[in-house]
């Protein structure tokens, strides 16, 4: 009898643009149910004018963290862009090459230079079934590593500026050569729209 009645109350009860069959099953219902289940997406910054890669570590920054504040992720942006020019499969000099083949140097999206750094993006890309040479397998490990998530904490913080979440940047990446970071940061802030 339930299973008689079940699509006619569900006709009734479930508004939908699709209509349902009589001869409807229960598991039917769970799948359609859950399908219609409505996802709230939030307002988050935006960069239309950035490039794919530029867009791709901006979402993930903040669906991966809790930073909200414009001027912090602005910072974490123009930081990347002075080290790689977003391009991730990069090593020190120029030169465009697999992870396993930058033998000196810094390599990557933030330029992992020390022996540490560097071996850790390869053994977390192993451990998690990432490529240590591409955009995604590298954004995932730069949020992930330990000295950003130390840092973490300070870009996290609200209403600061550029120059204050440099410095969060500088201890993130300790650069050797400050080069347009700052400036690369401030044009951030001023192509982020939030939508």
């Amino acid at each position: 009898m339930i299973k008689k009645v079940l699509p006619i109350l569900l006709t009734i009860l479930i508004p939908s643009t699709t209509a349902y069959s009589s001869n409807i099953g229960i598991d039917d219902v769970n799948v359609s149910v859950n399908q219609k289940k409505l996802v709230k997406k939030e307002k988050i910054w935006n960069c239309p004018s950035c490039s794919f890669e530029e867009k791709y570590v901006l979402e993930q920054l903040q669906e991966k963290t809790k930073i909200t504040d414009r001027n912090a992720l602005a910072t974490i942006m123009g930081n990347i862009k002075q080290e790689s020019m977003f391009i991730p499969n990069i090593c020190e000099g120029g030169v465009r090459v697999p992870y396993k083949e930058c033998y000196s140097g810094g390599y990557g999206l933030i330029q992992w230079t020390t022996v540490g750094r560097y071996n850790n993006l390869g053994k977390f890309c192993k451990n998690y079934g990432c490529d240590p040479s591409s955009l995604e397998g590298q954004t995932r490990y730069m949020i992930n590593e330990n000295i950003f998530q130390t840092q973490l904490p300070y870009f996290e913080g609200s209403g600061m500026t550029v120059s204050y979440y440099m410095n969060a940047a500088y201890r993130w990446l300790g650069w050797g050569i400050h080069g347009a970071r700052s400036n690369y940061s401030y044009n951030y802030t001023n192509k982020f729209i939030f939508s």
